[in-house]
């Protein structure tokens, strides 16, 4: 049962109309529109991908099929939303010694919960829910067993894709990693208006304590440093993993190069609440939706990762 009791410690007969909640980060790409979410995809879908190569060339008065050069190269980088729910038992019996309502004088006969109550309740699984998905989103890997393995999240994707761009780093500080990091960003990308480079809460603290000590260039002790590295903002992300800043392009649309798919577009808000029995006085909220990820290009995805066993270290070839 998930709800058995709620822990007080003095109670004084009022009618609470609230509860305080517990703060949580929810889906952090998705609301900041850094990833396309593909709605209504039940099975898979592949995003379409077209390369080409150099064209232009001498002027030929009768090319022949010899002098062709840039062909189209086709590719497709599939999603599989993988199956997952939420499911929770409560009983709204514990809850009688904090709300007014369920203190009866006499029979107890009405054990539901009033709306105000189911809308808080409501809530809290929603931003739960949203606060796990973000954290797949991101790392989250698939495994045919295990509640911890719902689906292969952005840097699980990104690592099995070769053509990911691993920098070498020997840098020992933020400044010294971003620049070694911006140094490996195509030329092409670099004034590109969804161009994001995306690092832990953790990295960006040490990269702003190092701006702040900085003589006459960084901002006083007590204020924060802007985010962002010669002009390119940051995408500080909570769950994020510490020592790996990841440069690449976030739009909410075919302008990035992060996608997600899901079975609906609000899958995480379909929620069913009913008795668990009909002889039962708990009751079960439950939510059933697929999810998956995947990165557009992987010479788009820029990788510096200085963990111990990080998955993008630079491995020297030879």
């Amino acid at each position: 049962m998930a709800i058995q009791a709620l822990n007080t410690t003095k109670y004084g007969g009022e009618l609470q109309e609230t509860a305080l909640t517990l703060a949580t980060t929810g889906n952090e790409l998705v609301g900041r529109g850094l990833i396309m979410v593909i709605p209504g995809i039940n099975s898979s879908i592949s995003i379409p991908r077209v390369k080409t190569g150099a064209m232009l060339q001498k002027r030929k008065e009768d090319p022949t099929k010899d002098d062709s050069k840039g062909d189209f190269t086709y590719s497709e980088q599939r999603l599989v939303p993988k199956d997952m729910m939420a499911f929770t038992l409560f009983n709204p019996r514990a809850f009688e010694h904090i709300w007014r309502p369920f203190q009866p004088t006499g029979e107890l006969v009405f054990r539901q919960l009033p709306p105000n109550i189911q809308s808080l309740l409501l809530s809290e699984l929603l931003k739960q829910v949203g606060n796990e998905l973000g954290y797949q989103y991101i790392n989250g890997e698939y495994k045919d067993t295990g509640d911890a393995y719902l689906m292969d999240g952005i840097l699980t994707q990104a690592a099995k894709n070769a053509d990911v761009v691993k920098v070498k780093t020997v840098g020992t500080t933020m400044l010294a990693r971003l620049k070694e990091l911006r140094a490996k960003i195509p030329v092409t990308m670099r004034k590109n208006p969804n161009l994001r480079i995306l690092m832990s809460v953790e990295d960006f603290d040490q990269y702003d304590d190092e701006l702040t000590q900085l003589a006459n260039k960084g901002t006083a002790p007590t204020d924060i440093n802007q985010e962002r590295y010669k002009g390119i903002p940051f995408e500080v992300l909570t769950q994020w993993p510490q020592g790996l800043i990841v440069a690449t392009l976030c739009d909410s649309g075919m302008n990035g190069n992060l996608f997600a798919a899901v079975n609906l577009q609000d899958d995480e808000n379909v929620i069913q609440i009913d008795k668990w029995a009909n002889a039962s006085e708990l009751y079960f909220f439950k939510m059933l939706m697929k999810a998956d990820t995947q990165i557009g290009f992987g010479e788009e995805f820029i990788a510096l990762d200085w963990r111990a066993d990080g998955a993008f270290k630079f491995v020297t070839e030879g």
